[in-house]
């Protein structure tokens, strides 16, 4: 019987238009399946992870197909619907194919030859256990601390090393070098057991005794524990350390196991959660969330998204919680896009609560063997995936949650719709996660809620044009008050000399009565670092980034000017480097210097900070968000972290410490984006039982943005957005398309614009703005450039980008500007 000659096509994780094709060894003929990772060759000696896309019978025309070298996996790791939505963003965000793998598949997935290896420090297991390959690499790891593949192929004297690597990321020996940052350490959780001794009732009573003569904070420990151990079961319960010492007192908990009365026993607690117990009752919903829930759920019925406008603490949450229940009870896969990390904190505690179950969570915070691990179990190939319905159902996740390996999607939530961080800014693909969670619903017949307290004027205008369902609620949850607004003119205090520093009398005031009551603070300010600025007091000379057009921000705890674009640092200057004066000053504010003045204002306050810089670490935001739970913070001071849709039960007042930092940035959308930001971060006020109180310092109190966030009128400002929007044609009336040009010499940078501008002015006329500088002109010692498409939306994007395609090509092959990078960012943010 004569064998077939197979051919499989394969996307590489290259920034390459086009798939490659290799040819199937014949012994592999009933192996190979789409989806799977091969080993190829590509180039003259690098060899690459790729993706079987299709299995065919043709042999490429213009070139010999090589052999793949070999199959990594048993089973698929990419299924179709993934392919066809890798294929949608590749078309729509004008990249390539690979950009979108290298995006979509953890690295954990991807072994290319510049893969490096260091040995996994979490890794306790015994190494007798390792096959001789394997034991090899970890002794040469052990030597050498980093190895590449290529290294790893010379030591074992072998050509395909990969299969060798994949067996020990797979049983946690090493890590992929991109970990080395992350310093990963496995989420640890204490339990208590009552010691065994005790376990007779006359002994535990004896230690009771004791306990409540000499020790009471020790009793009422004890009987914590009791509580939850429900002592009387069968078996000997373990109890988390936590919910004793919230329950009773840290020190008495640490007392009784140094005595012995407690033992410890740690454990590490995975990223999905299979817990057995039941979930807590679902809570009924209130007239106007039933009302909401009944309309979303008619108009699901024509259309596949919903938007959901609820005002801050109005219940978005339960109607949510709703709808995910219905879409797990009919056996669907439910996703839950979230904006920031520090979201996931507060809302798996309250997700486990009310369904149990299995939650699988999945960020860029979390290290690569972890991801995997999320991907593997949604695939239903992880740990334990021999049990039946173990393979995840209910997935929280952050924008790159959109490219799991679902199977069966029936809902996908997508909360804070309006916000920033969904959009992929660099590199490609430059994607929008809200849009990408359309395109996933579209390919598996979901259903897509949108969810924001501020949405996007592009949503709401999509819901009031009748292309998305909606449903509105008006009021806060159990009949709390809206925040009560004040708006502070610091020109005026200014002038009167009232300022204290960057605090108006009116701030301090209110959060001097806000420590007095007990009660917690936010204060936001959208820069971080100590000051934007340092300099000279007498020639005006300030140190600027040897690589970027921008001057060094002053970061105090460290001692350094850093860039903000490159991440280049220095220490501070002694003397002016223009006239040689020592008088430097910083100037301006950011989050670190707004902590370091309330210190010297409010002496026995406890403060902290949230931003980039105080949450590098992997569970800092876990950390800062469960302290400000527990009232271990009195003040909070940060970015728009803090804006995001926590939740805390204790907050009376929110201070804005400069709003005219975000009205006056030059771009279009502002107004909405300060609007969004002031309304969310007000939103943090006064959300149990009290009214808030928030206070907004501007130098132009009658600002209409202002006067639109005093008022609640989200109305008022999404009418005056469109007005503006219209007459100068920006979304969503019209379609954007950016292009910036990088080169690093400025007069190639400036011809290859304008000539690729003039180009594109050739078929879009006046649509085309540009080129110009953007306010940042050189980034890593290259230079951009912008230029700007717009075009009506009811033009064919399909043509459109055609277009622009083979512009792209021709101006790529003209031989003055191939050295000019061209990057193109559908829909910009």
């Amino acid at each position: 019987m004569t064998r077939i000659t197979l051919f499989a096509d394969v996307i590489l994780p290259l920034g390459v238009p086009n798939l490659y094709t290799y040819r199937v060894p014949m012994e592999w003929n009933e192996l190979v399946k789409p989806g799977q990772r091969v080993i190829v060759q590509f180039g003259k000696n690098k060899l690459y992870t790729a993706l079987i896309r299709r299995i065919h019978e043709r042999a490429p025309g213009s070139y010999t197909a090589k052999y793949i070298d070999s199959l990594l996996d048993q089973e698929p790791v990419v299924l179709e619907p993934q392919f066809l939505l890798w294929e949608k963003l590749s078309t729509y965000y004008m990249c390539q194919p690979g950009d979108v793998l290298n995006a979509a598949l953890p690295a954990g997935l991807k072994l290319s030859s510049e893969t490096k290896l260091i040995l996994n420090p979490s890794y306790t297991g015994d190494r007798s256990e390792l096959n001789e390959r394997e034991f090899i690499v970890a002794e040469a790891l052990d030597v050498r601390n980093v190895l590449n593949i290529q290294e790893v192929s010379e030591i074992l004297s072998l050509k395909i090393v990969q299969p060798v690597l994949k067996s020990m990321l797979e049983k946690g020996v090493v890590l992929v070098r991109e970990e080395v940052r992350e310093k990963y350490k496995p989420k640890m959780e204490t339990y208590l057991l009552l010691a065994e001794a005790l376990e007779a009732e006359e002994k535990l009573k004896e230690v009771f005794d004791k306990a409540e003569k000499k020790a009471p904070k020790q009793l009422e420990a004890l009987i914590a524990f009791i509580k939850f151990s429900d002592r009387f079961a069968s078996e000997r319960k373990k109890v988390r350390k936590s919910d004793v010492v919230k329950a009773s007192d840290a020190g008495a908990v640490n007392a009784l196991l140094k005595k012995g009365v407690f033992l410890a026993d740690e454990e590490e607690v995975g990223r999905i959660r299979h817990e057995d117990g039941k979930p807590l009752s679902e809570k009924p919903l209130n007239p106007a969330q039933q009302e909401a829930y009944e309309k979303l759920k008619t108009d699901f019925l024509t259309k596949d998204i919903g938007l959901i406008h609820g005002v801050t603490s109005s219940g978005k949450t339960e109607i949510y919680l709703k709808l995910m229940k219905e879409a797990l009870d009919a056996g669907k896969q439910v996703l839950y896009l979230l904006p920031e990390i520090a979201l996931t904190t507060q809302i798996i505690t309250r997700l486990q609560n009310h369904f149990g179950g299995t939650i699988s969570v999945y960020h860029s915070r979390f290290n690569e063997n972890e991801r995997v691990e999320v991907w593997k179990t949604i695939l239903g190939q992880g740990p334990g995936h021999e049990k039946k319905g173990l393979a995840a159902s209910l997935v929280l996740g952050a924008r790159s949650a959109v490219f799991l390996p679902f199977t069966n999607l029936g809902l996908i939530i997508v909360d804070e719709e309006h916000d920033s961080s969904y959009k992929q800014y660099d590199p490609a693909p430059r994607y929008n996660a809200r849009e990408t969670a359309m395109f996933l619903a579209s390919i598996h017949k979901a259903k897509v809620l949108l969810g924001s307290a501020t949405p996007s004027v592009e949503s709401t205008f999509n819901a009031q044009q009748g292309r998305y369902g909606f449903a509105e609620l008006t009021e806060r949850f159990g009949g709390m008050e809206m925040p009560l607004i004040q708006i502070v003119d610091i020109k005026e205090a200014t002038k009167r000399k009232q300022m204290k520093s960057h605090f108006s009398p009116q701030l301090l005031e209110h959060i001097e009565l806000s420590l007095a009551n007990k009660e917690q603070v936010i204060l936001f300010q959208n820069r971080r670092g100590f000051a934007p600025m340092m300099e000279c007091t007498t020639c005006a000379w300030t140190p600027h980034c040897t690589q970027c057009d921008v001057s060094l921000t002053y970061h105090k705890q460290v001692n350094q000017l850093r860039c903000h674009y490159c991440g280049y640092s220095i220490k501070p200057p002694t003397a002016c480097a223009a006239c040689g004066e020592t008088a430097m000053r910083t100037k301006g504010f950011g989050t670190e210097k707004i902590e370091d003045e309330l210190s010297i204002f409010f002496p026995n306050a406890k403060l902290a900070r949230m931003d980039l810089d105080t949450t590098r670490a992997k569970f800092a935001h876990r950390q800062i968000i469960s302290d400000f739970e527990e009232r271990n913070i009195d003040i909070l001071v940060g970015t728009q972290m803090v804006t995001k849709g926590l939740d805390f039960d204790h907050v009376s007042l929110v201070g804005i410490l400069n709003a005219d930092s975000m009205l006056n940035f030059p771009d279009f959308r502002a107004f909405e984006r300060s609007y969004q930001l002031m309304a969310q971060v007000s939103g943090r006020a006064g959300r149990k039982n009290k009214r808030g109180k928030v206070i907004i310092q501007s130098y132009n109190p009658e600002h209409p943005i202002l006067q639109f966030v005093v008022q609640n009128n989200y109305q008022g400002m999404y009418i005056s957005e469109l007005h503006e929007r219209q007459s100068f044609h920006y979304p969503p009336y019209h379609r954007l398309i950016q292009f910036t040009l990088r080169h690093k010499d400025q007069d190639i940078i400036n011809a290859g614009s304008k000539h690729f501008a003039d180009i594109l002015k050739g078929h879009f006329g006046k649509r085309v703005l540009g080129p110009e500088f953007p306010a940042v002109a050189r980034i890593r010692n290259e230079f951009h450039k912008n230029i700007l498409l717009k075009f009506e939306r009811e033009a064919s994007m399909k043509k459109v980008k055609e277009i622009l395609n083979a512009e792209i090509a021709l101006f790529k092959n003209n031989p003055d500007f191939k050295s000019v990078k061209v990057v193109a960012d559908v829909d910009p943010l």
